[in-house]
């Protein structure tokens, strides 16, 4: 499968607004500042630089739209958590981020990113329970596993799933961008649910 025949970057706003948009499947990604979202776009997507990567936390700061194959958004959300942003900037993160998750009717699945090498925060387990509540769509992915040996992805994998109360781990999607691990399954994710809507 290897990547997307097809990667734009769209858009960015400061707050959703579908008038801006077509109404294409959007995919949604969200987790902690730093965990690897810009990382993960470029992967699956073949563009190195599509995405901007920063090495400091809380780059991204809007919603960033990017087109995919001409039929699908992927929607990079701002990073959750980041201690060293004033609580005001992280109120309206966090707002933001709400706001999008709850109105967005083309929204088809939301990817959350979790770090292989951690085990979920306070804010990735209230995502997904946040996300459980409102019976919105999503996917665990584990960034980050070129860092860990096998047994260690075991390990962590059962500690994701008892954390993030996921019953299946093989629904957790094992990437590393920097090894290109899970694009086809993060690619099989997107469009399987971009194409039962």
């Amino acid at each position: 499968m290897g990547t997307f025949k097809q990667a734009s970057f769209v858009n960015s706003f400061s707050a959703f607004d579908p008038k801006k948009l077509e109404g294409f499947p959007e995919v949604a990604l969200v987790g902690r500042s730093n965990v690897g979202k810009s990382s993960l776009i470029n992967m699956i997507t073949g563009q190195s630089k599509l995405a901007k990567i920063s090495a400091s936390p809380g780059k991204t700061r809007l919603i960033n739209y990017f087109l995919i194959d001409r039929q699908i958004y992927l929607v990079d959300l701002p990073g959750y958590g980041f201690a060293q942003a004033p609580k005001s900037e992280m109120k309206r993160w966090s707002e933001m981020i709400e706001s999008y998750l709850l109105s967005s009717e083309n929204l088809r699945l939301v990817l959350v990113l979790v770090d292989i090498r951690h085990r979920p925060t306070a804010d990735d387990k209230m995502m997904v329970d946040w996300l459980k509540s409102y019976d919105i769509p999503y996917k665990i992915v584990a960034t980050k596993a070129d860092k860990l040996s096998k047994a260690q992805i075991r390990k962590s994998l059962m500690d994701i799933g008892f954390d993030l109360k996921s019953d299946m781990l093989s629904d957790i999607i094992v990437t590393s961008s920097s090894k290109r691990i899970g694009a086809d399954d993060v690619i099989r994710a997107v469009r399987s649910c971009c194409q039962e809507n």
